[in-house]
């Protein structure tokens, strides 16, 4: 209804790293929303050079397209000034939206980067933050994610020599909300059965994903002679932790599935045959993997920190955080004794869901 009130809105998404939750975000608002939306991207590489810039190529592709837009809503990804000045004379009217899917100030940085000792992450972090202060309005996927990100500005302004614009963070703030990612939750197919006491990995192979723990864990209950399975999924990098080859041979044992499954059914008919989810992340702004896989009635084990208290309800919060690695592994030998969690349920999921979302993204817009 105020979509007919107010009429439609014709927005550019602008990312300048356009593949995987990213580019899968931006063709689904695209596909859901009632406004009109054109998407503007180039290929998820070199994100260094993308912040650099990414702006310049992007720029041109909106001025050579001849087409008129109300709204850029740009990523994380992109220098939002240097964009906006380029393009700001063909669209004097246009306001300009930035939605954080991360953020480089908050985000724990590969300790073997050499930007991170030579203090260049600095630069990467400060062009988010110069992004934010010319944007007409900012858009974090999660509370957490707005919050750290606004409580680490003074800390990262106050580091350099003089002229700090402490005041620039409260227009930052003010012009800052919430807006949860969506996702396309499928129908779940209730011809698969749970595989009973199955331990459950989606995630990137990543550092920030903490696998380390996860299978440090994993060793000590097996060392217990406590049985269980393991499916291993996500997407490897180039430069993914060694641990896993090391996880492949030690759990030839109990592994049913371990890499990249090679289609989407695959991914959720795995998703749908776990039971248990331990996350040991050291980082995560929302967690996609996180809710695709309480979608598939997996029971989460997530640690009381980052964002994920936002995805339990207050009454189930003592049953699925823990606080340290013990508790963690106490849990999963409790979990894998019990049988009752093989028909588990976590309600209000489906909040996440497109359908249950797009009416509030149109209305941002």
């Amino acid at each position: 209804m105020i979509l007919y009130l107010y009429g439609m809105t014709k927005i550019a998404i602008i990312e300048p790293f356009f593949t995987g939750s990213h580019k899968k975000w931006a063709e689904e608002f695209t596909r859901h929303s009632k406004h009109q939306i054109d998407i503007f991207g180039l290929s998820g590489r070199f994100w260094k050079w993308r912040m650099h810039a990414g702006a310049i190529s992007l720029s041109k592709k909106i001025l050579d397209s001849n087409q008129d837009f109300d709204v850029f809503l740009v990523s994380d990804f992109l220098d939002l000034g240097l964009f906006k000045s380029l393009v700001i004379s063909k669209y004097p009217k246009a306001k300009f939206y930035i939605y954080f899917h991360e953020n480089q100030l908050t985000y724990p940085w590969s300790p073997t980067d050499k930007d991170v000792a030579l203090k260049r992450d600095n630069h990467y972090a400060f062009i988010n933050y110069s992004s934010a202060l010319v944007a007409d309005k900012i858009f974090f996927n999660s509370k957490f994610h707005k919050e750290s990100f606004i409580d680490a500005l003074p800390q990262f302004l106050k580091q350099f020599p003089d002229e700090h614009n402490i005041w620039s963070i409260n227009s930052i703030q003010n012009k800052s909300k919430v807006l949860s990612l969506a996702l396309d939750l499928p129908r779940l197919n209730e011809n698969i059965q749970k595989i009973e006491h199955s331990i459950l990995w989606n995630h990137r192979w990543e550092y920030d994903k903490n696998p380390e723990t996860f299978f440090k864990i994993l060793k000590k209950i097996k060392d217990k002679d406590i049985k269980f399975k393991l499916i291993v999924l996500g997407e490897k990098t180039n430069s993914y932790p060694k641990i896993f080859d090391w996880a492949k041979d030690y759990f030839q044992e109990e592994i049913l599935h371990f890499g990249y499954a090679s289609s989407r059914v695959e991914y959720w008919n795995w998703l749908q045959k776990a039971t248990v989810l331990p996350v040991t992340s050291n980082q995560d702004f929302f967690g996609i993997s996180i809710i695709e896989a309480l979608h598939s009635n997996v029971y989460p084990l997530l640690p009381n920190r980052l964002v994920y208290p936002e995805h339990i309800p207050d009454n189930d919060k003592d049953n699925h955080l823990y606080e340290t690695d013990l508790d963690l592994e106490e849990r999963i030998i409790r979990l894998l004794n019990n049988k009752s969690i093989l028909g588990y349920k976590l309600p209000k999921v489906t909040r996440y869901s497109w359908e249950n979302s797009i009416e509030g993204y149109d209305v941002m817009f």
